[in-house]
């Protein structure tokens, strides 16, 4: 990725797939490899990373660069934070959360949304002439058109479902529809398991490889599902408060998949003990046997 800004969009068919955490959580363990790191948020209908972030005196939002109200650099957030020193940069852009923005937004007609597309495909210039990496895009679930823009402006995109039924489908709908559509390069990352072996999953089967395929379609990671991350409240990223978590390492290892020139991040004393729950786990729900020395 050497002098060349990647556009990664996380995108899902419907919400609830825990999405905008791992949005969040990737960008923060590409930060950890040294990756200068921008990320939207661009749920416009639904907004949630505001949450996570301080918008006091934020003038404008990411809607408002939408609109041509502003630059792009007037709807950014510069995030001052480095806990090591040796983290990436972040800037972040929002979308705005007031019941007015949310009820403009869906007003807006498609010659509108055609130009919010030219807009957003312009924002790679001004990540690159000012160091970044790469621009992580948090998308609207389903097919709006600004989710469909984020996937259409993007290098990778990154799909999150979960086991549950209709969401299968509705995923294997979308990606046929809308990814096979414009070539995309992607990926689906199953989140939020609870008690599945995975290669019970209708479509679900190894590559030649030993990875994942689901309905051809690689799977990027397996993810289960942690209570003590769903809880996690304003301001707190897992990969950054709790880097012997599974669920970090399993990020951190999404991170290492899609960007392997980077850096990789530092180990921890514990990394031993977490790569084996981990792999406890994924033997557990491929319904592979686990030794006695394992338990």
């Amino acid at each position: 990725m050497t002098n060349l800004v990647r556009f990664i969009a996380l995108h899902s068919y419907k919400g609830g797939t825990g999405k905008t955490i791992l949005s969040l959580n990737l960008t923060e363990a590409f930060r950890k490899r040294g990756r200068n790191v921008c990320l939207f948020d661009f749920d416009f209908r639904a907004p949630s990373q505001h949450v996570w972030f301080d918008t006091t005196g934020a003038e404008y939002w990411l809607n408002d660069f939408l609109d041509g109200k502003c630059s792009i650099m007037q709807a950014l957030i510069n995030v001052q934070d480095n806990p090591t020193g040796s983290y990436g940069k972040l800037m972040v852009g929002l979308a705005n959360p007031s019941t007015e923005a949310i009820r403009d937004i869906n007003l807006k007609d498609r010659r509108w949304e055609m130009r919010a597309l030219g807009r957003l495909l312009s924002v790679r210039n001004f990540l690159q002439d000012n160091g970044f990496d790469l621009l992580i895009i948090d998308a609207s679930p389903g097919l709006l058109y600004s989710s469909i823009n984020a996937v259409v402006s993007s290098d990778v995109a990154l799909v999150a479902a979960t086991p549950e039924t209709s969401d299968l489908q509705g995923t294997i709908r979308m990606i046929h529809e809308l990814y096979d559509l414009f070539s995309k390069k992607t990926a689906l990352i199953f989140n939020r398991l609870i008690g599945v072996e995975i290669l019970k999953i209708p479509g679900m089967k190894k590559d030649k490889s030993d990875g994942l395929l689901f309905n051809g379609l690689r799977v990027l990671a397996v993810v289960p599902c942690f209570c003590d991350v769903q809880r996690a409240g304003r301001g707190y990223v897992m990969v950054r408060e709790r880097p012997n978590h599974p669920f970090t390492r399993i990020v951190e290892e999404m991170a290492a998949s899609i960007d392997p020139q980077s850096r990789p991040a530092e180990k921890t004393q514990d990394a031993k003990l977490m790569q084996l729950y981990r792999d406890i786990f994924v033997k557990k729900t491929m319904g592979i046997h686990i030794s006695d020395e394992e338990r």
